[in-house]
């Protein structure tokens, strides 16, 4: 009955909820876990004296601590930013060939050169707009913000974010990006999903035009069990307040409700 009531939400009927589940994202918060794991051991071997032991798993958390920012790195279009500068020294090389080519009268070199510089030249565009797109990315929501789905309506919080789509193309096939109004060039989130809502959902990932903002203060209980491990507690909204590490992961503030005098001036009156 649960399942059925959920197909009410549905905007499209070949879309399920289990479309948006994501093994790398949940692959993500899992590596996050781990790096919390290898820093509070590290603490506690230092508090123990056992510098051995705290050596060796600093070590170890250096090296996810490495692949992390580089993967960060990949998501924050540094990569797409490299790529095409690399690109672009090639097609300075390949038009140096193909000059000579054409020189030589070595024409139909001169051809396999052309289109070898015509399919780099759309691949370093396409490369330096990821890039831009990364950089110029405005989010909508926050870390630890409640959420309900806008086709599914199930309840979710935010636990991770990025500039746009960076799925697989099979994953985007599944979850029918190309139909969706911005594509896959609109930020994307992970969230965690109430496990009231669908015990069956874990981490999806979700199109920013997917996601709605609620109207008012959601005190309801929400559970996950990543949830302990990614916010400290919920704050006068409802909404989670992510743990330090996770928004240095992003690189975003901590977010505050807007403080309002009328609030403290009505609550001395009554």
């Amino acid at each position: 009955m649960k399942v059925e009531a959920g197909w009410l939400f549905k905007g499209d009927q070949e879309l399920e909820p289990s479309s948006e589940c994501s093994d790398s994202a949940n692959e993500d918060v899992l590596i996050f876990f781990y790096q919390l794991d290898l820093a509070t051991r590290v603490q506690y071997a230092l508090n123990l004296e056992q510098y051995e032991i705290a050596k060796q798993l600093r070590t170890k958390l250096t090296k996810v601590e490495t692949e992390v920012i580089r993967l960060q790195e990949t998501k924050s279009g540094s990569a797409s930013k490299s790529e095409a500068q690399d690109k672009a020294i090639s097609i300075l090389r390949l038009r140096a060939d193909l000059q000579n080519a054409i020189e030589c009268e070595n024409y139909a070199l001169a051809s396999e050169l052309r289109d070898g510089i015509s399919k780099l030249e759309a691949e370093s565009l396409a490369a330096s707009v990821k890039a831009q797109a990364y950089k110029n990315a405005e989010f909508s929501f926050q870390l630890g913000q409640k959420v309900r789905h806008r086709k599914f309506g199930y309840r979710a919080v935010i636990c991770g974010m990025d500039p746009i789509c960076c799925e697989s193309s099979l994953w985007m096939e599944t979850a029918h990006v190309e139909k969706l109004t911005c594509g896959p060039d609109q930020p994307f989130y992970q969230v965690l999903v109430d496990v009231h809502a669908d015990p069956n959902l874990l981490v999806t990932y979700v199109a920013e035009e997917n996601l709605l903002m609620l109207d008012q203060p959601d005190k309801a209980r929400f559970d996950h069990p990543y949830a302990s491990f990614l916010f400290y507690g919920t704050d006068a909204a409802g909404d989670f307040i992510p743990v330090k590490r996770l928004r240095e992961k992003y690189n975003r503030p901590r977010h505050e409700l807007p403080y309002d005098p009328q609030d403290e001036k009505s609550g001395e009156d009554s």
